[in-house]
């Protein structure tokens, strides 16, 4: 048995063409587009490359991108005044501080400066509890972008049982709520877990986000699994995940490669966030179930 390939990229395509045609809809009702705010500190390569590609998608859905790059010894105060200037400013729906940011500034405080409406990132407290307590929202990109590749391949998640390999804020434990809000039976496995292996030979459904290169393997899993490996790693070989792909591809019932998996769906879903924030600030209806 050879797993099947959950293509990230034709689902993000998919996803960001429906979001242009609402995009246009809206700009044409309301007499402007959604704006995205982007503001980089330093120049982290890395972090360059996303908000290059992250410019580059919101032109393509006809969006406003605003970039702001500051230097890496730019003192908390700027930022946070930055942060407030796009918070009071009526042409952005969406703002996204792009980490890690500079040792010297608190990122916590930044993102809990950011207008929680404006939030598309999903990364502020107020969101956060939002997700938990099952009110809207919005939802950290990564994470949905995983739930939308599950539905596409199982359909309903309903009774399904599912390990969540990792704990962060950013994915696991959004990650976890997602999966329970779906009705799934959740697991939150991390580095204190015991029997790893236990875990993972019973669940349905694998998302692995702990930034460990190939720590899963096919041996670990259920047959059948739906794996999602939300891992970038660097190694000598290349970009790998955090699953080892070529042993779990001949346990699981599908599996995302890396990459061309979850990153595509990362970038689709912070469109989406911004298309569904300027919706509901100018109230205007869109097709929220579409997206």
């Amino acid at each position: 048995m050879t797993a099947a390939t959950i293509d990230g990229r034709a689902r993000a395509a998919s996803l960001r063409a429906g979001i242009a045609v609402q995009v246009a809809a809206f700009a044409a009702r309301v007499g402007r587009a959604p704006g995205l705010a982007v503001v980089l500190v330093g120049e982290d390569p890395a972090s360059s490359v996303y908000v290059r590609a992250k410019g580059r998608a919101t032109a393509e859905a006809g969006m406003r991108g605003a970039e702001h790059r500051l230097p890496a010894d730019t003192p908390e105060a700027e930022l946070l005044a930055l942060v407030d200037r796009l918070n009071a400013d009526p042409a952005i729906d969406g703002i996204l501080v792009q980490l890690p940011l500079p040792p010297h500034i608190d990122a916590a405080q930044v993102t809990a400066r950011i207008d929680p409406d404006k939030d598309v990132d999903g990364f502020h407290p107020v969101n956060a509890g939002r997700l938990a307590t099952g009110l809207p929202g919005f939802v950290p990109c990564t994470p949905l972008g995983c739930l939308m590749l599950l539905r596409g391949v199982l359909g309903s998640l309903s009774g399904l049982e599912a390990v969540v390999v990792g704990r962060s804020n950013i994915v696991g434990k959004p990650m976890a709520q997602l999966l329970l809000a779906e009705s799934c039976t959740v697991t939150v496995a991390h580095s204190r877990t015991r029997d790893l292996d236990a875990h993972l030979a019973r669940v349905d459904i694998v998302v692995a986000a702990v930034g460990r290169a190939n720590m899963i393997r096919g041996n670990q899993l259920k047959s059948g699994a739906t794996v999602i490996d939300v891992g970038i790693n660097r190694t000598e070989a290349g970009l790998v995940g955090d699953v080892d792909f070529a042993s779990a591809a001949q346990v699981a019932g599908a599996i995302t490669p890396v990459p061309g998996g979850v990153g595509p769906m990362t970038i689709a879903c912070l469109l989406r966030n911004t298309l569904v924030s300027a919706a509901r600030r100018e109230g205007v209806p869109i097709d929220e179930a579409g997206l």
